[in-house]
């Protein structure tokens, strides 16, 4: 018995080796294809969703396009999977994809039981409430009764339940498969209340019948860090896709933008130096040029460029920095040093 029990686990072991093995080549793979196949929503505005065109943009997106411009010199090397809430995991997983950038929380089950690594946060995150402002509720603690429309497969729906019977509150789950259809059944009086994250409740009241007839309720009920997540076992993609997007933060905390990187190729400042590749081997350690932030910010651009382009005030969403300010200006976004 000791002896079957012993082959056993050998052969489980022998396995997870070969599984790791298989997996840690995605750095490799990805240049041989010529092409990083990164997983998206559906369509969220300001976060993943294609055009009449077929042309993607959002943050997430842009995460994606920088990781590309990193490891294959153009941002235009990706093919964007569209998927759902339920069907992400298991496309990462299965090697469906190289990546997943879509609106993901992360969390402990996420990272610890599924296989994965999440290599950073490119939108700190809150859920809140949607409300129809014809309703005149001002608060999330009026909500005792009341029914809220809510994606399927997400945190929100755990969320929500520990909202209300932390609050010892009822309520009615109306459970959709998507966000789309969730904000559809709000529109429709299918619910009181839309809940989800307050950047994805912002992109949903867009696409409403009456935005103007909608606004989002002041509490923030939940952490909701969102970011790219890789396949686990593979430490060398993972430090690929992790140091892009502190590339990209550390940049705009040095100043270095789309518009001037040229120029800051004859910076003095070590850091600036460190990051643009003209000093150190911070690329060769990736198994990267030394100067793949280059690419990344002609193409690309900074974090605060991403921000701005896709979800800041000037933006059909208009939200400001608050939290996903550098810690140099109020917020909490900070990234390790490139040294």
């Amino acid at each position: 018995m000791k002896k079957t029990l012993l082959t056993a686990s050998l052969a489980v072991t022998g396995l997870l080796a070969l599984g790791t093995q298989a997996q840690a080549a995605t750095l490799d793979d990805v240049i041989d294809a010529g092409e990083l196949r990164c997983g998206v929503s559906n369509g969220l505005p300001g976060f993943s969703q294609p055009d009449s065109d077929g042309n993607w943009t959002g943050i997430d997106v842009d995460t994606c396009r920088a990781v590309a411009a990193a490891v294959l010199g153009d941002s235009d090397a990706v093919q964007f999977i569209p998927l759902t809430a339920a069907e992400r995991f298991t496309a990462l997983q299965s090697g469906e994809i190289d990546v997943l950038s879509r609106n993901t929380t992360w969390t402990t089950t996420r990272d610890s039981s599924l296989g994965l690594n999440f290599t950073g946060t490119n939108y700190y995150d809150g859920q809140g409430f949607l409300v129809k402002t014809a309703l005149g509720v001002e608060s999330a603690y009026d909500l005792d009764g009341a029914a809220v429309c809510t994606q399927a497969g997400t945190t929100t729906e755990l969320n929500l339940a520990d909202f209300f019977r932390a609050n010892d509150m009822d309520y009615e789950a109306v459970v959709f498969d998507t966000s789309e259809a969730s904000a559809q059944g709000f529109d429709n009086n299918r619910c009181d209340i839309l809940t989800s994250d307050t950047s994805q409740l912002a992109a949903l009241r867009t696409q409403l019948s009456n935005p103007e007839g909608a606004e989002i309720l002041p509490e923030i009920i939940s952490k909701e860090p969102l970011g790219p997540v890789v396949r686990q076992g593979d430490d060398e993609w993972f430090n690929v896709v992790k140091w892009v997007l502190f590339g990209q933060i550390n940049a705009e905390e040095y100043g270095v933008t789309s518009a001037n990187v040229s120029d800051m190729l004859d910076s003095g400042d070590p850091n600036v130096q460190r990051i643009l590749g003209t000093d150190g081997n911070m690329g060769e350690i990736l198994g990267l040029d030394d100067d793949f932030m280059v690419a990344v910010l002609e193409q690309v651009g900074n974090y605060g460029e991403m921000f701005e382009r896709n979800v800041g005030p000037d933006t059909p969403l208009g939200l400001q920095r608050g939290t996903n300010a550098l810690w140099t200006d109020g917020g909490i976004l900070y990234a390790p040093p490139f040294r």
